[in-house]
């Protein structure tokens, strides 16, 4: 089940409703939708990856060796893509150019998760931005009545180019 979660903050876009005109300024932040995690995403992510880690493809070493009573869990960086992925829907040709990450809670397979980026900077650099976003990852659990509490999973931040971008006044670094 998909839940469209509200934007924390509302970032303006054009009156065609298209995101290439997105407009962002220091404060503003961005939350996508539910995402939850299935066996088939793990299963696909380790094959592209080549992270066979039995954590992530075998319950029964996940709960056991790995310590995960719940069993299975996602890759991190499964995880983690839903950063770049919310920031280039909002701002097509977005460049991710670095992340910092710390796992604060593993996401088990079924859990949906939520991603929130925040600007705390932006500076212009010739034709494009260069903005830097705090990124939260949240799980909701992988039951009904666990998706209305919220866990942090991954904190960490995040540097990406916007061309797209169009800039109010307020919080630009030239």
């Amino acid at each position: 089940m998909r839940l469209a979660v509200p934007l924390v903050r509302s970032v303006a876009t054009s009156a065609s409703g298209s995101s290439a005109a997105a407009s962002l300024k220091v404060g503003d932040a961005l939350r996508s939708d539910l995402r939850r995690f299935t066996e088939d995403d793990v299963a696909a992510y380790a094959a592209v990856s080549g992270d066979r880690n039995p954590v992530h493809l075998d319950d029964a070493v996940a709960r056991g060796a790995g310590g995960f009573a719940r069993g299975r869990v996602v890759h991190g960086m499964l995880a983690a893509s839903l950063f770049p992925a919310l920031i280039a829907s909002r701002f097509p040709g977005a460049v991710y150019a670095s992340q910092s990450l710390r796992f604060a809670a593993p996401v088990h397979v079924g859990d949906g998760a939520v991603a929130e980026v925040k600007a705390l900077n932006i500076r212009a650099s010739g034709g494009r931005h260069i903005v830097k976003f705090s990124t939260k990852c949240f799980t909701n659990g992988a039951d009904e009545e666990d998706d209305e509490k919220e866990t942090l999973v991954i904190d960490g931040e995040a540097m990406a180019f916007l061309p797209t971008l169009h800039l109010t006044s307020e919080g630009i670094d030239e």
